[in-house]
């Protein structure tokens, strides 16, 4: 109990953090359910199950995301569910090789940080250019005053521990589902899951090492791997998290994911920033935002999955908009040294334009970072 004491914490403010992230994940994991025959209970259940994992083993805000590559290709391509837990299996697998033989290690030594802050503010400009382009305006000029409230409510709490902002962000959005949606939520029934368990077959598992594990593990490394062990020593230094533990529970979530119907996840760094930024601390935010998916999936998979929508996407914008702010500003230790914020800004921009850019942006800002004063970049920031 003290272990548990010591890591979990249940507060105004870890309940605020706990939906730091819902911007990134509740769309993806809708356009998955949405695009496939994937059972619904199973995804819920075993997502809030990893979520509530994760918040123990490592005591802080570290969430769950479904793997973005793997949600784009599945939704774009509509790919069939053996594939997707054959995928799963093999971005496990691929990833508990590279843990084990010591590579991920040797990669986060050669990678500077710089590079990583590059990675961090690639994403941040991705999430922030989603929510406003994307998010805010679905509904259209009552999502605009929606979300103004809410920017407003965010700009005026953020970092406030009496009054943590999510909390009133969240609350906005249930008044609009009130006044704009009521009629979706007296739809909404109470059901027990259907729970199956899928094959896994040699075919399957061949074509999602080819068509989801290759395009996802470049982008696994220099976000949820690399990026997220940097944001986790910057908020949590004490904790002293390696990229080596991020490996085993990034490899062993998606091990269980596969057998038990779940989609294919990830750590992330924009996740922790998600919740710290709303007031996360400890892994109850995480065990919070768990418990939400777990309730849905037990209670309230039998509903169509169109329901899940009924939150307003110009809140969850709201959200993905600080959480992207959020991972901009890391960029701060690195601002008054111009050449290692040039090839941030570089790193950056690959990333968030470019196909597989954050593979390209990590090799491109790594051999700018070595060539750097030698070969090129020589006269950059001289008076």
């Amino acid at each position: 109990m003290n272990f548990l004491q010591n890591r979990i914490k249940f507060n105004r403010n870890e309940f605020s953090g706990a939906f730091g992230d819902i911007g990134t994940d509740l769309p993806l994991i809708i356009g998955m359910l949405l695009a496939t025959n994937l059972e619904m209970s199973n995804v819920l259940i075993v997502y809030g199950f990893l979520q509530i994992l994760t918040s123990i083993i490592y005591g802080i805000p570290m969430p769950v995301q479904p793997l973005k590559a793997v949600a784009l290709i599945v939704i774009t391509q509509k790919i069939s569910s053996d594939v997707i837990f054959g995928g799963g299996l093999a971005i496990g697998v691929l990833m508990l090789v590279l843990t084990l033989t010591g590579l991920i290690n040797w990669l986060n030594k050669i990678i500077p940080k710089t590079v990583i802050r590059g990675i961090q503010f690639g994403l941040g400009l991705q999430l922030s250019l989603l929510a406003v382009r994307d998010y805010i305006p679905s509904e259209s000029y009552v999502g605009y005053i929606f979300a103004a409230i809410g920017f407003s409510i965010g700009l005026v709490l953020i970092g406030n521990k009496k009054y943590p902002p999510a909390i009133f962000i969240l609350a906005l959005g249930f008044i609009y589902i009130l006044l704009f949606k009521f009629n979706i939520l007296t739809t909404l029934s109470i059901s027990l899951p259907k729970i199956t368990l899928p094959e896994l077959k040699y075919d399957s598992i061949l074509t999602g090492l080819i068509v989801l594990a290759l395009p996802q593990i470049p982008l696994s490394l220099g976000n949820s791997i690399f990026a997220t062990k940097q944001l986790a020593n910057d908020y949590f230094p004490e904790k002293k998290i390696t990229v080596k533990a991020i490996g085993f529970t990034y490899s062993f979530m998606n091990l269980i994911s596969s057998f038990f119907g779940g989609l294919p996840v990830c750590h992330g760094s924009g996740g922790i920033a998600g919740h710290y930024t709303f007031g996360g601390r400890t892994g109850g935010s995480t065990f919070i935002y768990g418990l939400f998916y777990l309730l849905l999936g037990l209670f309230f998979s039998g509903n169509a999955v169109e329901t899940l929508q009924i939150f307003p996407k110009s809140i969850l914008g709201v959200i993905l908009l600080f959480e992207g702010i959020a991972l901009m500003m890391l960029m701060k230790d690195i601002i008054t040294e111009r050449k290692m914020f040039f090839i941030a800004i570089v790193v950056g921009i690959c990333a968030n334009g470019l196909p597989n850019g954050y593979l390209i942006g990590m090799v491109i800002g790594t051999v700018l970072y070595y060539l750097s004063d030698k070969y090129i970049l020589k006269h950059f920031g001289k008076h």
